[in-house]
C-alpha cells in the first residue's frame, strides 16, 4: 500500500503517520517545513514518545518526505492507495490544488485503480469539505473521472498531541496520549477499505463525529477558558480546579443528553465515555497549555463548531444548557497575544460589543434568549 500524508507535524508523525507506517505501508510524508523534511529524508524514522501509565517508545521506521506543492508529491498522488491529511482546516484549501494535479496526472496515466483520500482533521465532514476544495481546482471535464476512480472518506479523529517539551532540539520529536481513535465513513470508500489496525469502519459516521465534537471537543476547550480565566496554566490544572470542572463535567452532560437524543447512545456508556475523557484531561504526562487548546475562539465560536453546535442541540431538544452558556461566555474573554483570532476577537467585541459579536460569530438568532443569558454571564466574568 503507497500512502501519502500531508502534514508532517505532532499529529500527523504521532498518530496517522504512525498508523500507516505500523500497517506497513510505504509512507511519505508532504509538508513545507524544510528542516522536518530534511530531517525525514536523513534519518528515515523517528521516535513516538507514549506517554500515561504505561509509557513507551515506538519507532516509526521506512518515511521519506516531500514539499507539499512539489511534483514529486503530485507524482506520488497518481500512484498512490490512500492519501491522508492532518494540516489543519484552514490549510486544506492551500493543499487541494496539489491533490487536483495529481489526480489529473493519474487520468493522464491510466491509473484505474481506486484512490482514496481521508482528511483526518478536527472538522465535521472534513474530507466532503476538502473534495469541494479539489474540485473547485480541477477543470470540469476531470471531474467525471475522478467521481468514478477517487474515494472521499471521511472520518472522525480523537488524539492528544500536545506540542514537544520545551528545549527539545528534535525536529521529529512526538509526545502522544495512549488513546487514540480513528473512525472513518466505510461507505465512501472507492473498492475494499484498507486494513490499518487503528482505523475503525462505521456506517454511521455522524455518530460519532458528534460525539467527539459534543464531548472531547467541548470538553476541551471550555477547560482551557476557565483554565485561562482562574490563571492556571495547563489543562491539567484547570480540570484539577473542583468549580472549573463542574462546569466542564456538567457542559458534556448538557450535550451528551442531545447525543443521546439524537442518535441513541445508551446513558450509561456516554456518561463513562466522559468519565474517560476527563480522566484523559488529568494526565499529569501531558503539558497541554490552555493558551493553546483555546487558540481560534472565531472558529470556536462558529455555528458547527465545539460549542454553539451542541448549545444549538439542546434548543432543538429544548434541554438544559447553563454549563454551555458558561463555556461560550468563557470562550468570548479569552485573550492570546499569539492568536490572531483572539486579537480578530477582541477587535469585534470592542467594536461591535459582546450582543452583536457573539451573534454576528456564532449565527445565533440575535432576538434568542439564549444570546441575552450568554451576554449576561460574559458580563458578570468582566
Amino acid at each position: 500500500m503507497k500512502a501519502l500524508h500531508f502534514g508532517a507535524g505532532n499529529i500527523g508523525r504521532g498518530f496517522i503517520g504512525k498508523l500507516l507506517a505500523d500497517a506497513h505501508a510505504e509512507l511519505t510524508f508532504a509538508d513545507v517545513n524544510q528542516t522536518v523534511l530534511d530531517a525525514l529524508n536523513q534519518r528515515k524514522s523517528y521516535q513516538v514518545h507514549v506517554v500515561g501509565e504505561q509509557a513507551r517508545i515506538e519507532h516509526v521506521n521506512n518515511v521519506s518526505a516531500v514539499n507539499s506543492g512539489s511534483e514529486e508529491a503530485v507524482s506520488l498522488i497518481a500512484e498512490a492507495d490512500i492519501v491522508t491529511t492532518a494540516v489543519g482546516p484552514q490549510i486544506l484549501g492551500k493543499i487541494a490544488g496539489t491533490i487536483a494535479k495529481g489526480l489529473i496526472k493519474r487520468h493522464q496515466q491510466g491509473n484505474t485503480q481506486p484512490l482514496n483520500i481521508i482528511a483526518c482533521e478536527n472538522m465535521v465532514r472534513g474530507t466532503s469539505q476538502f473534495k469541494q476544495h479539489i474540485f473547485d481546482a480541477l477543470p470540469q471535464d476531470e471531474q467525471t473521472w475522478v467521481e468514478q476512480h477517487i474515494g472521499f472518506v471521511d472520518s472522525a479523529v480523537d488524539r492528544i498531541v500536545p506540542p514537544a517539551e520545551a528545549g527539545s532540539n528534535d525536529p521529529l520529536e512526538v509526545t502522544v496520549e495512549t488513546f487514540s481513535e480513528w473512525i472513518v465513513d466505510q461507505t465512501q470508500f472507492k473498492g475494499e477499505p484498507p486494513v490499518i489496525p487503528g482505523m475503525e469502519l462505521t456506517d454511521n459516521l455522524m455518530a460519532f463525529v458528534e460525539r467527539k465534537l459534543f464531548t472531547l471537543n467541548t470538553g476541551h476547550a471550555i477547560t482551557a477558558y476557565l483554565g485561562q480565566r482562574a490563571n492556571l496554566l495547563t489543562i491539567r490544572d484547570a480540570i484539577l480546579d473542583p468549580a472549573i470542572r463542574s462546569v466542564v463535567k456538567g457542559a458534556m452532560e448538557e450535550s451528551g443528553a442531545v447525543l443521546i437524543k439524537r442518535y441513541g447512545f445508551e446513558a450509561d456508556k456516554h456518561a463513562a465515555y466522559i468519565n474517560k475523557i476527563l480522566t484523559r484531561f488529568e494526565n499529569p504526562y501531558l503539558h497541554d497549555d490552555v493558551e493553546r487548546v483555546g487558540r481560534q475562539p472565531l472558529r470556536k465560536l462558529g455555528a458547527g463548531d465545539r460549542l454553539i453546535k451542541p448549545l444549538l442541540g439542546t434548543l432543538e431538544y429544548n434541554l438544559p444548557h447553563a454549563n454551555l452558556v458558561q463555556g461560550i461566555a468563557a470562550a468570548m474573554c479569552y485573550r492570546s497575544e499569539q492568536d490572531p483570532q483572539a486579537k480578530e476577537w477582541g477587535e469585534l467585541l470592542e467594536k461591535q460589543g459582546p450582543k452583536a459579536a457573539l451573534v454576528l460569530v456564532s449565527g445565533l438568532p440575535a432576538d434568542s434568549d439564549v444570546v441575552e443569558e450568554t451576554v449576561a454571564v460574559y458580563n458578570s466574568m468582566q
